[in-house]
């Protein structure tokens, strides 16, 4: 008996109507027209004589049938993409497209100064860059949108391998004027009616708490920011007081303002940046490879960071 499979760009379809919910979104993604999409999970329901998606004018549902079968096909189309990567790892190491994704903390910190500096280094390497929060990224990661995420540990991200790249120290933020004399801030010396942070799925911000080990901080502080770059607004306008890693100094966040920032004093005062992998990739050597390349660049772009 013939048995008719589905097709690589049949579940692409699926997934990518899955992840938009919406048909011309998902075409747009997938470079092709709507009909097209449209037509290719049509005829995937006729293959597998089942209904995947209730269709309406307003909105696209998934059955509960076909939650589950585009959730199979995510799957099956990662370990498709693992068989190409096996493939590419046994010729030359860091070559073709890469997918990275990086936490709004770390971005435009670290990258402007490290990119140059790693297309020399592997020219023949294309990578793509996705700005994600932590749980974001995490989810992209298992879900092989993602090939590596560049992380602030320690963080919960599921089954993956981890390379430490460098410590980065935190520092309190004080609007001009506020700043004690002390040369480090003594957590139970923070004002927790004038704490800015930033809003639930940023880690820094627990980075930041668990560094304090004051847990009243985080019930009674005020969570507000949607970024760095706004909770140094709200600091330099005298609205209250906040964390800031030192990458974000080096690299000049607190330029033209009258903030004036001090070290954290704790025992674990800083967070860890680290890239992140899923533990089945077959990419392991050449992500290894890669974190070797980002620790020799932070020591060259950034010192302090990698004493």
């Amino acid at each position: 008996m013939t048995v008719h499979l589905p097709t690589i760009k049949q579940l692409q379809y699926l997934v990518a109507l899955r992840q938009h919910g919406h048909f011309g979104k998902a075409a747009e993604a997938c470079f092709v027209t709507q009909s097209t999409l449209s037509a290719g999970i049509r005829e995937l329901e006729t293959l597998l004589g089942i209904t995947l998606v209730e269709r309406t004018r307003r909105v696209v549902r998934f059955t509960p049938l076909g939650i589950k079968i585009s959730d199979k096909a995510q799957r099956v189309l990662r370990e498709g993409e693992e068989l190409a990567d096996l493939a590419r790892a046994e010729g030359q190491p860091l070559t073709g497209e890469l997918r990275m994704g990086v936490i709004p903390t770390i971005a435009p910190f670290l990258l402007p100064a490290m990119l140059p500096l790693l297309r020399q280094e592997w020219p023949s390497l294309k990578l793509f860059l996705r700005e994600e929060t932590s749980p974001s990224a995490c989810d992209a990661l298992h879900r092989g949108q993602l090939d590596c995420v560049l992380l602030a540990m320690p963080y919960a991200c599921g089954d993956v391998e981890i390379a430490n790249l460098f410590d980065d120290p935190l520092y309190v933020a004080f609007p001009k004027g506020e700043a004690p004399l002390a040369a480090e801030i003594e957590p139970s010396t923070i004002d927790e009616s004038r704490l800015l942070l930033l809003e639930d799925g940023h880690c820094l911000k627990d980075h930041a708490l668990s560094a304090c080990n004051r847990p009243e901080l985080r019930a009674e502080a005020t969570m507000m920011g949607t970024s760095l770059h706004t909770l140094v607004q709200m600091v330099d306008n005298g609205l209250g007081q906040t964390f800031v890693p030192a990458m974000a100094i080096e690299s000049g966040i607190l330029d033209g303002t009258g903030i004036v920032a001090r070290p954290l004093r704790s025992k674990h005062n800083y967070r860890r940046i680290a890239l992140a992998w899923r533990r089945s990739s077959p990419r392991e050597e050449e992500f290894n490879l890669l974190a070797g390349t980002l620790r020799e660049i932070a020591r060259s772009v950034i010192p302090k960071l990698a004493a």
